[in-house]
Protein backbone atom coordinates (compact mmCIF):
# COMPACT_ATOMS: atom_id res chain seq x y z
CA UNK A 1 0.00 0.00 0.00
CA UNK A 2 2.82 2.31 1.11
CA UNK A 3 4.34 1.75 -2.10
CA UNK A 4 1.34 2.43 -4.51
CA UNK A 5 0.43 5.75 -2.26
CA UNK A 6 3.95 6.80 -3.25
CA UNK A 7 2.96 6.20 -6.90
CA UNK A 8 -0.11 8.23 -7.04
CA UNK A 9 2.21 10.94 -5.11
CA UNK A 10 4.55 11.08 -7.93
CA UNK A 11 2.01 10.90 -10.55
CA UNK A 12 -0.03 13.53 -9.27
CA UNK A 13 3.24 15.67 -8.92
CA UNK A 14 3.89 14.84 -12.10
CA UNK A 15 0.41 15.80 -13.55
CA UNK A 16 0.29 18.99 -11.45
CA UNK A 17 4.20 20.26 -13.11
CA UNK A 18 2.77 19.25 -16.84
CA UNK A 19 -0.01 21.58 -16.11
CA UNK A 20 1.59 24.39 -15.12
CA UNK A 21 4.34 24.43 -17.93
CA UNK A 22 0.93 23.93 -20.40
CA UNK A 23 -0.14 27.02 -18.31
CA UNK A 24 2.93 28.98 -18.82
CA UNK A 25 3.47 27.98 -22.51
CA UNK A 26 0.02 28.95 -22.96
CA UNK A 27 0.47 32.57 -21.78
CA UNK A 28 3.95 32.55 -23.64
CA UNK A 29 2.15 31.71 -27.37
CA UNK A 30 -0.44 34.42 -26.28
CA UNK A 31 2.11 36.55 -25.54
CA UNK A 32 3.26 36.31 -28.97
CA UNK A 33 0.13 36.71 -30.92
CA UNK A 34 -1.17 39.60 -29.34
CA UNK A 35 1.27 41.85 -31.91
CA UNK A 36 -0.21 39.88 -34.81
CA UNK A 37 -3.85 40.18 -33.32
CA UNK A 38 -3.43 43.74 -32.83
CA UNK A 39 -1.97 44.05 -36.14
CA UNK A 40 -4.81 42.62 -37.53
CA UNK A 41 -7.64 44.36 -35.43
CA UNK A 42 -5.87 47.95 -36.35
CA UNK A 43 -6.02 47.49 -39.87
CA UNK A 44 -9.89 47.55 -39.54
CA UNK A 45 -9.88 50.62 -37.71
CA UNK A 46 -10.23 54.39 -38.52
CA UNK A 47 -7.10 56.47 -38.66
CA UNK A 48 -8.67 58.36 -35.10
CA UNK A 49 -8.89 54.65 -33.68
CA UNK A 50 -5.40 53.32 -34.80
CA UNK A 51 -3.83 56.61 -33.05
CA UNK A 52 -5.77 56.44 -29.48
CA UNK A 53 -3.66 55.81 -26.67
CA UNK A 54 -6.35 54.18 -24.69
CA UNK A 55 -4.97 50.29 -24.40
CA UNK A 56 -8.87 49.45 -23.62
CA UNK A 57 -9.98 50.67 -27.65
CA UNK A 58 -8.59 46.99 -28.84
CA UNK A 59 -11.81 46.33 -31.08
CA UNK A 60 -12.57 48.97 -33.77
CA UNK A 61 -15.99 50.33 -33.58
CA UNK A 62 -16.67 49.85 -36.89
CA UNK A 63 -15.42 47.05 -39.12
CA UNK A 64 -13.97 49.16 -42.33
CA UNK A 65 -11.50 46.93 -44.61
CA UNK A 66 -11.17 50.00 -47.01
CA UNK A 67 -7.66 50.26 -46.09
CA UNK A 68 -7.39 46.71 -47.81
CA UNK A 69 -8.78 47.90 -50.98
CA UNK A 70 -6.33 51.36 -50.79
CA UNK A 71 -3.57 49.28 -50.16
CA UNK A 72 -4.14 46.64 -53.07
CA UNK A 73 -4.65 49.55 -55.40
CA UNK A 74 -1.92 51.67 -55.10
CA UNK A 75 1.04 48.97 -54.18
CA UNK A 76 1.83 46.55 -56.81
CA UNK A 77 1.68 43.03 -54.36
CA UNK A 78 2.63 40.92 -57.70
CA UNK A 79 5.75 42.76 -57.99
CA UNK A 80 7.37 42.92 -54.41
CA UNK A 81 6.05 39.57 -54.14
CA UNK A 82 8.40 38.46 -56.66
CA UNK A 83 11.44 40.41 -56.30
CA UNK A 84 11.10 38.91 -52.51
CA UNK A 85 10.42 35.67 -53.87
CA UNK A 86 13.83 35.42 -56.25
CA UNK A 87 15.69 37.15 -53.53
CA UNK A 88 14.72 34.40 -51.29
CA UNK A 89 15.14 31.17 -53.73
CA UNK A 90 18.28 32.49 -54.56
CA UNK A 91 19.62 33.18 -50.99
CA UNK A 92 18.38 29.35 -50.29
CA UNK A 93 19.89 27.85 -53.25
CA UNK A 94 23.30 29.80 -52.16
CA UNK A 95 23.16 28.60 -48.69
CA UNK A 96 22.36 25.14 -49.09
CA UNK A 97 24.87 24.46 -51.21
CA UNK A 98 27.53 26.50 -49.29
CA UNK A 99 26.79 25.88 -45.99
CA UNK A 100 26.10 21.69 -46.55
CA UNK A 101 30.10 22.06 -48.63
CA UNK A 102 31.02 24.19 -45.81
CA UNK A 103 29.80 22.40 -43.19
CA UNK A 104 30.45 18.51 -44.39
CA UNK A 105 34.18 19.75 -44.60
CA UNK A 106 34.44 21.65 -41.18
CA UNK A 107 31.97 18.20 -39.80
CA UNK A 108 33.45 14.97 -41.31
CA UNK A 109 37.34 15.89 -42.68
CA UNK A 110 40.29 16.21 -41.13
CA UNK A 111 42.51 19.27 -42.48
CA UNK A 112 45.21 21.77 -40.58
CA UNK A 113 43.75 24.56 -39.17
CA UNK A 114 40.05 23.39 -39.33
CA UNK A 115 39.26 24.29 -35.70
CA UNK A 116 40.45 28.17 -36.53
CA UNK A 117 38.29 28.36 -39.79
CA UNK A 118 35.33 26.88 -37.80
CA UNK A 119 36.49 29.67 -34.98
CA UNK A 120 35.99 32.11 -38.01
CA UNK A 121 32.66 31.41 -38.67
CA UNK A 122 31.75 31.46 -34.98
CA UNK A 123 32.85 34.94 -34.91
CA UNK A 124 31.14 35.77 -37.48
CA UNK A 125 27.86 35.12 -36.48
CA UNK A 126 28.84 37.05 -33.09
CA UNK A 127 29.44 40.11 -34.91
CA UNK A 128 26.78 42.20 -36.02
CA UNK A 129 25.78 42.06 -39.55
CA UNK A 130 25.61 45.62 -39.80
CA UNK A 131 28.99 46.26 -40.02
CA UNK A 132 29.73 44.28 -43.15
CA UNK A 133 26.42 46.63 -44.80
CA UNK A 134 29.50 49.72 -45.98
CA UNK A 135 31.96 47.18 -47.66
CA UNK A 136 29.58 44.90 -49.46
CA UNK A 137 27.35 48.15 -50.63
CA UNK A 138 30.61 49.47 -51.88
CA UNK A 139 31.41 46.34 -53.69
CA UNK A 140 28.10 46.42 -55.24
CA UNK A 141 28.26 49.73 -56.25
CA UNK A 142 31.66 48.94 -58.01
CA UNK A 143 30.42 46.69 -60.18
CA UNK A 144 27.64 48.51 -61.18
CA UNK A 145 24.86 45.97 -59.78
CA UNK A 146 23.00 47.92 -57.87
CA UNK A 147 19.06 47.53 -57.95
CA UNK A 148 19.23 44.29 -59.09
CA UNK A 149 18.61 40.63 -57.64
CA UNK A 150 21.67 39.96 -57.23
CA UNK A 151 22.46 43.21 -54.98
CA UNK A 152 19.84 41.41 -52.76
CA UNK A 153 21.30 38.22 -52.96
CA UNK A 154 24.71 39.00 -52.58
CA UNK A 155 24.75 39.18 -48.40
CA UNK A 156 23.08 35.68 -48.67
CA UNK A 157 26.15 34.14 -50.83
CA UNK A 158 27.38 32.67 -47.86
CA UNK A 159 26.05 32.61 -44.21
CA UNK A 160 28.12 31.13 -41.10
CA UNK A 161 24.59 30.24 -39.40
CA UNK A 162 24.19 27.72 -42.45
CA UNK A 163 27.71 26.22 -42.01
CA UNK A 164 27.16 26.04 -38.52
CA UNK A 165 23.54 24.51 -38.33
CA UNK A 166 24.75 21.78 -41.69
CA UNK A 167 28.00 21.22 -39.27
CA UNK A 168 26.07 19.97 -36.49
CA UNK A 169 24.11 18.04 -38.75
CA UNK A 170 26.92 16.25 -40.21
CA UNK A 171 28.79 15.43 -36.73
CA UNK A 172 25.63 13.50 -35.66
CA UNK A 173 25.92 10.95 -38.56
CA UNK A 174 27.58 7.60 -38.30
CA UNK A 175 30.80 6.72 -39.06
CA UNK A 176 30.47 3.28 -40.36
CA UNK A 177 28.47 4.68 -43.36
CA UNK A 178 31.38 7.05 -44.96
CA UNK A 179 33.79 4.33 -43.80
CA UNK A 180 32.06 1.86 -46.34
CA UNK A 181 31.85 4.19 -49.02
CA UNK A 182 35.27 4.75 -48.81
CA UNK A 183 35.63 0.94 -48.87
CA UNK A 184 33.85 0.56 -51.96
CA UNK A 185 36.25 3.24 -53.61
CA UNK A 186 34.45 6.58 -54.00
CA UNK A 187 35.82 9.38 -53.64
CA UNK A 188 35.42 12.10 -51.35
CA UNK A 189 32.99 14.39 -53.65
CA UNK A 190 31.01 11.53 -54.61
CA UNK A 191 30.59 10.64 -50.51
CA UNK A 192 28.91 13.78 -49.90
CA UNK A 193 27.09 14.39 -53.13
CA UNK A 194 25.79 10.59 -53.24
CA UNK A 195 25.57 9.51 -49.48
CA UNK A 196 25.87 12.19 -46.50
CA UNK A 197 24.08 14.91 -48.21
CA UNK A 198 20.84 13.14 -48.80
CA UNK A 199 20.78 12.12 -45.03
CA UNK A 200 20.48 15.92 -43.87
CA UNK A 201 17.21 16.77 -45.83
CA UNK A 202 15.78 17.99 -42.47
CA UNK A 203 18.70 20.51 -41.48
CA UNK A 204 18.62 21.34 -45.44
CA UNK A 205 15.02 22.21 -45.16
CA UNK A 206 15.53 23.63 -41.85
CA UNK A 207 17.81 25.97 -43.02
CA UNK A 208 16.03 26.88 -46.10
CA UNK A 209 13.33 28.00 -43.89
CA UNK A 210 15.89 30.25 -41.55
CA UNK A 211 17.22 31.59 -45.01
CA UNK A 212 13.58 32.61 -46.07
CA UNK A 213 12.57 33.90 -42.79
CA UNK A 214 15.65 35.85 -42.40
CA UNK A 215 15.40 37.18 -46.04
CA UNK A 216 11.97 37.99 -45.51
CA UNK A 217 12.80 40.08 -42.50
CA UNK A 218 15.52 41.69 -43.79
CA UNK A 219 14.90 45.49 -44.20
CA UNK A 220 18.39 47.70 -44.01
CA UNK A 221 19.98 45.98 -46.95
CA UNK A 222 17.56 46.38 -49.63
CA UNK A 223 16.76 49.60 -48.66
CA UNK A 224 20.02 50.94 -49.35
CA UNK A 225 21.11 48.75 -51.93
CA UNK A 226 17.70 48.68 -54.17
CA UNK A 227 16.28 52.63 -54.50
CA UNK A 228 13.86 52.27 -57.42
CA UNK A 229 10.26 51.35 -56.87
CA UNK A 230 10.34 48.31 -59.47
CA UNK A 231 13.02 46.79 -57.67
CA UNK A 232 11.93 47.13 -54.03
CA UNK A 233 10.80 44.17 -51.78
CA UNK A 234 7.97 43.70 -49.15
CA UNK A 235 9.83 44.72 -45.89
CA UNK A 236 11.83 47.91 -47.57
CA UNK A 237 7.99 48.96 -49.47
CA UNK A 238 6.34 48.80 -46.08
CA UNK A 239 9.00 50.90 -44.67
CA UNK A 240 8.60 53.39 -47.22
CA UNK A 241 4.43 53.51 -46.23
CA UNK A 242 5.42 55.87 -43.11
CA UNK A 243 5.29 59.24 -43.29
CA UNK A 244 8.01 61.71 -41.75
CA UNK A 245 5.08 63.73 -39.98
CA UNK A 246 2.05 61.67 -40.35
CA UNK A 247 1.40 57.72 -41.02
CA UNK A 248 -1.89 55.92 -42.01
CA UNK A 249 -1.67 53.27 -39.80
CA UNK A 250 -4.63 51.35 -40.92
CA UNK A 251 -2.76 50.96 -44.54
CA UNK A 252 0.15 50.13 -43.01
CA UNK A 253 -0.92 47.15 -40.71
CA UNK A 254 -3.36 46.17 -43.69
CA UNK A 255 -0.11 45.86 -46.07
CA UNK A 256 1.85 44.29 -43.49
CA UNK A 257 -0.74 41.71 -42.65
CA UNK A 258 -0.93 40.91 -46.01
CA UNK A 259 2.80 40.74 -46.28
CA UNK A 260 3.06 38.12 -43.38
CA UNK A 261 0.69 35.47 -45.01
CA UNK A 262 3.26 33.95 -47.31
CA UNK A 263 5.64 33.19 -43.91
CA UNK A 264 2.62 31.71 -42.25
CA UNK A 265 2.13 29.38 -44.88
CA UNK A 266 5.63 28.28 -45.36
CA UNK A 267 6.06 27.36 -41.53
CA UNK A 268 2.74 25.69 -41.10
CA UNK A 269 3.62 23.86 -44.38
CA UNK A 270 7.38 22.80 -42.95
CA UNK A 271 6.74 22.66 -38.83
CA UNK A 272 7.51 19.06 -38.89
CA UNK A 273 10.77 19.84 -40.72
CA UNK A 274 11.78 23.13 -39.21
CA UNK A 275 11.56 21.09 -35.92
CA UNK A 276 13.27 18.11 -37.13
CA UNK A 277 16.02 19.92 -38.49
CA UNK A 278 16.66 21.78 -35.22
CA UNK A 279 16.18 18.90 -33.16
CA UNK A 280 19.72 17.57 -34.86
CA UNK A 281 21.31 20.60 -34.04
CA UNK A 282 22.30 19.36 -30.66
CA UNK A 283 25.76 17.76 -31.19
CA UNK A 284 28.93 18.36 -29.47
CA UNK A 285 30.58 21.35 -30.64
Amino acid sequence: MGTLQLKDKKMKKKNSTSIYIHCFLILVSITMLVPFVWMFLTSFKSITESTQVSPFVIFPSKWDPRAYTRVVAYINFALLYKNTFLMILFRIICAIITASMAGYALGRLKFKGRNLVFGLVLTQMMVPSQIFIIPQYVMISKIGMTNTIFALVYPGLVTAFGTFLMRQNYMTLPKDIEEAAKLDGLSIGKIFLLIMAPLTKSSMIALSIFTALFGYKDLMWPLIVNTRKESLVLSSALAKMQGQYTTNYPELMAASFISCIPMVVLYIIFQRKFIAGIATTGGKL
